[in-house]
């Protein structure tokens, strides 16, 4: 016979289970609630902030929770975005109130889209002694999208294409160029030279090369006549020793001429002393003449007198020496 199984037993349960496991959801709950608070505080949830309204045409790429930057560093974050009344989209960016210095009324905002990568919200200030920027403030945002530039440059490349084949072409302007240039440069290597090249052929050269030794030896004849010049007129039996001679004659002559000039001023002084004398002696004169009048004068009033005392005189007229 078999023996009977011995019963099996559990083990006791721990005491206050339930309580434990309480206190372990009650920690659990305060961690997730303290992690989403500080993730709440790192995103600054709890920062104040000032609101900042961008309009756009339209808002593809902007998301919710996308920053705008400044100089590359996150000053903003785009809270919320809705269409306008006016159909533009309002992007609406909480700015916290420690970076809001960094934004003045001549900033300048823009959305830009690259080729590959994210759409960006980015702020430009040029000033900052500026006036802050309030808060609420509405700015129309300026567009950067780089994909929009590819049909414009790939146009732009396909006129630039169809260009380089017209230059390129059989016949073009630049062909004909490269011809003329190639038959100058067959000119420059043949027995003409430059020369030849220049005037357009061999014959107009040789003219030009006759023309330069017949103005050789008309220099050398020039310089045949100068040299006998010079002979003719700086020899020894030139002209420049005559016009010497005659010069140094002159001199002489000159020299006489000097000495009774020099005589001339002396009667000229001796003149002046005649003249000076002359003067003098008529001024005498002229008092002389004077008394003699004077004098007249008086024997005519004597005259008078001795008629007037004399009545019985029959010639009254006085005869003088």
């Amino acid at each position: 016979m078999d023996e009977p199984a011995e019963p099996v037993t559990s083990p006791p349960a721990p005491a206050h289970l339930e309580f434990k496991a309480s206190l372990l959801l009650l920690v659990l709950l305060l961690l997730v609630a303290g992690a989403g608070l500080y993730l709440s505080y790192a995103r600054g949830a709890f920062e104040r902030t000032q609101q900042l309204v961008l309009v756009a045409e339209d808002s593809e790429g902007v998301a919710v929770g996308m920053d705008m930057t400044f100089a590359g560093f996150p000053i903003g974050r785009v809270r919320r975005i809705e269409l306008g009344p006016d159909g533009n989209a309002r992007i609406a960016v909480d700015v916290p109130v420690k970076d809001a210095h960094w934004l003045r009324e001549s900033s300048v905002f823009a959305v830009q889209r690259g080729v590959v990568g994210n759409t960006n919200i980015r702020a430009y200030t040029g000033v900052l002694t500026d006036p802050p920027l309030p808060d609420g403030a509405v700015r129309t945002v300026l567009r950067g999208d780089a994909a929009a530039e590819i049909p414009r440059l790939m146009a732009e490349a396909r006129q630039l294409l169809v260009n380089l084949n017209a230059i390129s072409a059989e016949g073009s302007a630049i062909n004909e160029s490269l011809a003329n240039l190639k038959t100058f440069t067959g000119k420059l290597n043949a027995p003409g030279g430059a020369m030849g090249a220049l005037l357009g052929g061999d014959a107009q050269a040789a003219k030009i090369l006759s023309a330069l030794d017949r103005t050789n030896a008309l220099l050398a004849r020039l310089d045949g006549l100068a040299a006998k010049a010079d002979t003719q007129v700086f020899g020894a039996d030139g002209v420049m020793r005559d016009a010497k001679q005659t010069v140094q004659q002159l001199n002489a002559v000159l020299g006489d001429a000097r000495a009774s000039l020099k005589k001339v001023d002396a009667v000229l002084d001796d003149a002046k002393a005649v003249g000076a004398n002359a003067r003098v002696a008529t001024a005498d004169l002229g008092t002389l003449r004077a008394e003699v009048e004077a004098s007249l004068r008086n024997i005519d009033q004597l005259i008078g007198e001795v008629n007037r005392k004399w009545p019985f005189a029959r010639d009254t007229e006085l005869k003088l020496p």
